[in-house]
Formats: C-alpha cells, sequence, structure tokens
C-alpha cells in the first residue's frame, strides 16, 4: 500500500523541481540590491554596483552557478561556447557556493580562475537575489550598456534569446 502510495505522489507531483519564471521581468535594480555586498577570489568585498560600473559601457552576461551544482555543470560547457562565440561581451559569474573554501575549490576544479568571480558570503537569500527572484541555478541575465537589465530571465546558456539581446545591443 505505501508503494502505491509513494507511486502515486510521484506520479502527480513528480520528484523534480524546476526553475519558475518570475511572474515579472524587471528592466532595473532596486538600491538595495545594487548595494548586495559578494567576495572576490582575495576575498575583497564588492557591491553589485561596483560590478557593473566596472562594467559599464559594455554588454555583460551575468552566469549565477555553483560547483555542486550538477545543472551549472551540465550546462557549463555551452556556457564556455557563448562566451567563446562572444570576445567582445563581458561575463561575470556569481557562484553560489555555501562557503569561501567551496568557492576557491570549484574555481581551481572547473578552470574558472582567469574569468571574473564572485560569491555570496552572505548565502543565496540576500537583497540582489530576491530582487532577481534567483529560485534555481544556473540562471544568465544580459545587461545593457547602460547597466539595465536586457533580458531578466534565461536558464539556459542555449536559450536564443541571450544571444539575440547581446545582437540586438551591439546594433
Amino acid at each position: 500500500m505505501k508503494k502505491l502510495l509513494l507511486i502515486f505522489m510521484i506520479g502527480v507531483f513528480g520528484l523534480s523541481y524546476s526553475q519558475e519564471a518570475p511572474a515579472v521581468l524587471k528592466t532595473g535594480f532596486s538600491k538595495e540590491a545594487l548595494q548586495q555586498k559578494l567576495e572576490d577570489e582575495n576575498g575583497k568585498s564588492v557591491t553589485i554596483q561596483q560590478i557593473l560600473d566596472l562594467h559599464k559601457g559594455k554588454v555583460l552576461v551575468i552566469d549565477f552557478w555553483a560547483g555542486w551544482c550538477r545543472d551549472c555543470l551540465k550546462a557549463l560547457p555551452k556556457a564556455e561556447e557563448l562566451e567563446r562565440n562572444n570576445p567582445n561581451i563581458d561575463f561575470v559569474f556569481l557562484s553560489m557556493e555555501r562557503s569561501k573554501e567551496g568557492f576557491d575549490k570549484s574555481l581551481v576544479r572547473f578552470n574558472m580562475k582567469e574569468k571574473d568571480n564572485y560569491w555570496f558570503a552572505s548565502g543565496w537569500k540576500n537583497d540582489f537575489t530576491n530582487y532577481v527572484d534567483l529560485n534555481w541555478i544556473p540562471r544568465y541575465m544580459v545587461i545593457d550598456q547602460k547597466s539595465s537589465i536586457a533580458k531578466y530571465y534565461a536558464i539556459s546558456p542555449e536559450d536564443p534569446e541571450i544571444q539575440q539581446t547581446i545582437n540586438r545591443l551591439l546594433k
């Protein structure tokens, strides 16, 4: 009987979770989100605003990921391909690792040391991730040359809207 109930529940509710697109696709950031602190590889504190300022005037792709995330690791080759195919675009990788040690290990293990990496020492739930409705990773955003959000929600580097948005912004 218990097996039948379990099979029924799996059939009705499923075993896997999936990303749910936010109801509102935002085009800008709140003041609180921009002041959210992250840390770079050296442990230096930096805000989202400072990261955006470093890339102002360029199209920027933000990649939320973690080394423990199976979906992120499956997407990594396609994310690297997107980066290779867009050499004039900046890419920033925001890690959702649970510790600085995990962040450092993932950067080495997945050959990310030469990339622009930051991690949320404050954890998954913070002013920035809450504002952008981060409910799963990987997640990708495209930011335009004026630091506005051009593509708010993509769950795969193969989402054709990412490349379409990049192409539109470069015209």
